[in-house]
């Protein structure tokens, strides 16, 4: 068909396509603006064979026809040009998740027409036959841009963002507040446009507004203690080394990537959180590997002792209940990535009290302990045989206890010569004294600081014989000594037969030959619960080793204490009966030294 302008206003003669052209452009001059028609031009939405990206058409010079028609479009705005696939989608979902995303709707539902793959591209209402695409494509070939049916590994889209869903979720914007280019549609929900522009790749990857240090997720996120914590402050970059932390980031440093450190928002690796990596670990080592961070945390993971990360997956969750009752540990069970940063690397954590009590934001270092090895279910066997076999360490800390080390506060004993200041008896120390790197700096190293490994088992800073018998040595005891002075101990400054016990005795005149005994054969490290235990026989961390040690002949076993620096013990030990052995009063001797 051909058209003239009889008076002239038009000189030219348009074809039915180039009419049909200028009207389409004109209508959705009117919807979207000029803006809008120029920008999509140069950009991968651009399908046409004048398209800049890879996938175009093979002759087609419509742009907007694969979205858009003028006339019988779908009966849904705007004057949409395709099809829905009918497809039934997977909905992300998680075990901290408030709302409740269903199947897609509005834009969300049009965006998905192209990106969940099922309808070929150049399918659109307005043609009887599909534009035919170059190098053979029909539908959304694999790649980033490949959503699928399964939505589950995707930022959740089509639900309810309410001002009551901000407030029940916490750690959300009213959106109310959103005014800007980050906005709900009209119905309230938010979806795939509350994040994307279709017509405007200023910003890459059609974002409405730039996500440089993670400014779109922020729009909505407002996670606590985020202005704290190293990934949204740190200046640290990438040295190169394999594997890239960032692969789909031009920006190579840690505050600007900030949520993408973790997360991916299409795609992920996890399902749950929308991780990077399926593995929980994977997604720490990328910048803790020595790469990016200051320290190799991830090779402390390949000693002899650690903290057994790689030994689960997929076990840890972000709902469950501070103590750990599925036997396992993670990167996040001890550190919260929103949290943590170089002066508090437990900032934000959960854990328990003394009390047993979950508290949201630790304050003392055990807390975060006793997640695990507190109240627990399913804990190993206590590595020492002892008379009184406790491994619930919240119990054995206990400030009740007839005896403990001054963890959860000041030890009971009023006489400890040994300590080596600037400790006194009034002192109380962590368990990162005795559990810690043993390459750190509380181990005189340049390694970093906290119990992900360790040489010496069980995660100990410095080696702790206790294997019967063991040569006594600053080295086998290196532990004890860290606090407790060895020319006080192997004097009988609080024990009169301490140096005997842990030296041994060779042979003499009378033939004699006592074998050394470790420390660990008399004391229990941690405490005495006083549940079982009691101030008589277990205070100085009185808990014999029963390997090692048996009741006496009378069929006793235990340790009696009789005042400052003196005891009775009622027991057989390397052949040598006491029933009791009596120690005396005063310095140089009595009974039981310790905490």
């Amino acid at each position: 068909m051909i058209l003239r302008d009889s008076t002239s206003l038009f000189s030219r003669v348009f074809t039915m396509s180039q009419l049909f052209r200028l009207l389409l452009q004109y209508t959705l001059l009117m919807l979207f603006g000029s803006g809008a028609y120029a920008g999509i031009a140069n950009t991968k939405h651009n399908l046409s064979v004048t398209g800049t990206g890879n996938i175009k058409a093979s002759t087609e010079q419509e742009i907007c026809i694969f979205c858009h028609t003028p006339h019988n479009a779908k009966p849904q705005s705007p004057l949409w040009n395709r099809a829905s696939s009918g497809s039934v989608y997977t909905p992300y979902n998680s075990t901290t998740i408030f709302s409740s995303p269903g199947q897609p709707t509005g834009a969300s539902m049009l965006c998905l027409s192209c990106h969940d793959g099922t309808i070929a591209l150049g399918s659109v209402l307005s043609r009887s036959s599909d534009i035919v695409m170059n190098n053979n494509v029909t539908t959304m070939p694999q790649g980033n841009t490949l959503i699928g049916t399964d939505l589950s590994d995707d930022h959740p889209v089509s639900f309810d963002y309410t001002s009551g869903l901000a407030s029940q979720r916490g750690e959300l914007v009213n959106p109310d507040t959103l005014t800007g280019a980050v906005k709900i549609d009209k119905t309230g929900q938010m979806q795939c446009t509350s994040c994307h522009d279709p017509h405007n790749d200023s910003n890459g990857k059609f974002l409405v507004i730039k996500n440089t240090a993670s400014a779109l997720c922020q729009t909505c996120h407002i996670k606590d203690f985020w202005k704290e914590t190293a990934h949204s402050t740190s200046s640290k970059t990438w040295n190169g080394s394999a594997p890239d932390p960032w692969p789909n980031s031009n920006v190579n440093n840690v505050a600007g990537n900030a949520c993408d450190n973790c997360h991916k928002p299409h795609n992920a690796g996890s399902q749950q959180r929308i991780l990077n990596h399926s593995v929980e670990e994977d997604n720490c080592i990328p910048c803790h590997n020595g790469n990016v961070a200051n320290f190799n945390i991830a090779i402390e993971f390949n000693k002899f002792s650690n903290h057994p990360i790689t030994d689960s997956s997929n076990v840890h969750d972000a709902g469950e209940s501070a103590v750990v009752n599925s036997r396992h540990v993670e990167c996040v069970d001890c550190h919260n990535p929103h949290a943590a940063n170089g002066s508090n690397p437990l900032n934000g954590v959960r854990g328990i009290d003394q009390s047993g009590s979950e508290v949201t934001n630790i304050t003392r270092t055990e807390q975060l302990c006793y997640r695990c090895h507190g109240d627990s279910t399913g804990k190993p066997a206590a590595r020492t045989t002892r008379q009184i076999e406790q491994t619930n360490v919240r119990m054995e800390f206990d400030t009740a206890n007839p005896s403990y080390h001054p963890i959860a506060g000041v030890g009971k004993n009023p006489n400890v010569p040994s300590l080596i200041p600037p400790l006194t008896t009034g002192s109380t120390i962590t368990c990162l004294d005795c559990h810690n790197n043993d390459s750190g700096p509380g181990a005189g190293g340049s390694g970093p600081n906290g119990p992900h490994g360790s040489n010496y088992e069980p995660l100990l800073e410095r080696q702790y014989l206790t294997q019967d018998p063991t040569s006594e040595s600053p080295s086998a005891y290196a532990l004890c000594y860290k606090c407790h002075d060895r020319n006080s101990i192997l004097s009988n400054q609080s024990f009169s037969r301490h140096s005997l016990h842990i030296q041994g005795k060779g042979m003499g005149g009378g033939g004699m030959y006592r074998l050394s005994t470790p420390c660990n054969v008399c004391h229990d490290p941690h405490g005495v619960s006083a549940s079982q235990g009691n101030s008589i026989n277990n205070s100085k961390l009185i808990n014999f080793d029963t390997s090692v040690v048996s009741p006496s002949s009378s069929g006793r076993l235990y340790f009696e204490s009789t005042g400052t620096f003196s005891g009775k013990c009622y027991l057989s030990c390397h052949g040598k009966n006491h029933n009791p052995k009596s120690y005396p009063g005063g310095m140089g001797g009595g009974g039981g030294g310790g905490m």
